[in-house]
């Protein structure tokens, strides 16, 4: 049994629900522990019954010192602030053996277990970014993200856990300050600081638009698979990170300022689109009066025209019509 957890609000509820039927998808047994951030998740993730699912509500979740700096904390930084506490929320009051917390803009392509058996008896697993290098802000925002992270509930595993969760009390900003950033350079030196952390190496758990310029990516008896360019190595595509996937008034979406072939975009984020669609119209099933996407202001604005030059010019504009991935 494999057990996850993740966090989001009504703006994410399309990507959490995706997020949740790719592990169905993949996992032969696993329980995801959802965190509704807001009233309109708690319902709907509540009405839809979800099999291999607990909804936990923040009423449920928030202790004295996460409502003491709620008030100073944006959104984001607040989900931030929060994440470690949802892993030992988990740990503590249902006892389970591990937790694992996804973030919720993810979808799975293949089974987790190659990654956990890889972490063998560690008590923690970590991931990297494993920038491209033109994209690489490791110095700002950090050697690791914070998408995939495993904790096993022993001394090794709750050391670690206890310590993130009182830095990020302490301190979790959408800025760069004094060596650190949010919740994510906090895990910079775990692999010295502390005893039993895994920095996983399987290059199927973590791709992203950050990093996929280092790989080529296609299918064989039915599975998606990666090749690193620089290696020739092949792996089986386990999950992506579909961070900056933006929905607009429009109709229209934008998926970030890095490259993105055309491979990538039909092999990897139409297939997102697509469940992404089926989550929506499951969503609207329930409650209908709000958009489940987060589709917030449109594109279009003085700036576009400049905007479309410069990234035209190299290769990074990725704003699309929705049916484009809708249509393939």
């Amino acid at each position: 049994m494999y057990n996850f957890c993740t966090l989001f609000d009504s703006n994410y509820l399309s990507r959490g629900l995706t997020l949740y039927r790719s592990l169905e998808r993949v996992c032969d047994s696993f329980h995801l522990f959802i965190f509704a951030f807001d009233e309109k998740s708690l319902k709907v993730m509540k009405s839809l019954e979800l099999k291999h699912a607990t909804i936990i509500s923040l009423k449920e979740f928030e202790d004295e010192k996460l409502l003491k700096v709620k008030p100073i904390r944006s959104r984001a930084e607040y989900c931030w602030t929060s994440t470690s506490s949802t892993i030992l929320h988990v740990l503590k009051k249902y006892e389970v053996e591990m937790c694992t917390y996804l973030d919720a803009d993810m979808m799975f392509f293949d089974s987790p277990k190659a990654l956990f058996d890889e972490m063998g008896n560690s008590s923690v697993m970590i991931t990297e970014h494993r920038y491209s290098p033109q994209y690489n802000k490791e110095v700002k925002s950090g050697k690791y993200c914070v998408q995939f992270v495993s904790f096993r509930n022993d001394e090794r595993g709750l050391n670690v856990l206890q310590w993130w969760r009182d830095r990020c009390i302490e301190w979790c900003y959408a800025r760069f300050e004094d060596g650190k950033f949010g919740d994510q350079k906090y895990l910079d030196d775990w692999t010295t600081r502390f005893e039993g952390v895994h920095e996983l190496q399987h290059l199927g758990g973590g791709m992203a638009a950050w990093n996929v310029q280092q790989y080529d990516v296609f299918e064989k008896n039915g599975k998606l698979f990666g090749k690193e360019i620089s290696s020739g190595k092949d792996f089986p595509v386990i999950f992506y990170h579909y961070h900056y996937v933006r929905f607009f008034l429009d109709e229209t979406v934008e998926l970030g300022r890095r490259e993105l072939t055309e491979n990538i975009l039909k092999k990897i984020y139409t297939p997102y689109f697509f469940e992404l669609e089926k989550a929506k119209k499951e969503i609207d099933a329930i409650d209908p009066s709000f958009d489940s996407h987060g589709a917030g202001k449109k594109v279009l604005s003085w700036k576009t025209p400049i905007l479309f030059l410069y990234r035209k010019i190299f290769g990074i504009y990725h704003i699309y019509s929705h049916k484009k991935f809708l249509e393939n």
